[in-house]
């Protein structure tokens, strides 16, 4: 739940510094936050790393 209101309150926040600031790359730290959220609940799975990306791609079928 914390991750959450983490990646609310950045996004709030670099969307209102990219408004203000005119910087379209900080529109990026979002999108690197969840990317990073995703790599890290996957790291949290107690399996080889590859071996967790591939049984998540194997349910899709």
């Amino acid at each position: 739940m914390f991750a959450v209101w983490f990646l609310g309150i950045l996004t709030v926040v670099s969307v209102f510094l990219a408004l203000k600031l005119k910087k379209k790359r900080l529109l990026l730290t979002p999108v690197l936050g969840v990317g990073a959220l995703i790599v890290i609940e996957i790291v949290k799975v107690p399996m080889p790393f590859w071996d967790t990306v591939t049984f998540i791609f194997d349910l899709r079928s």
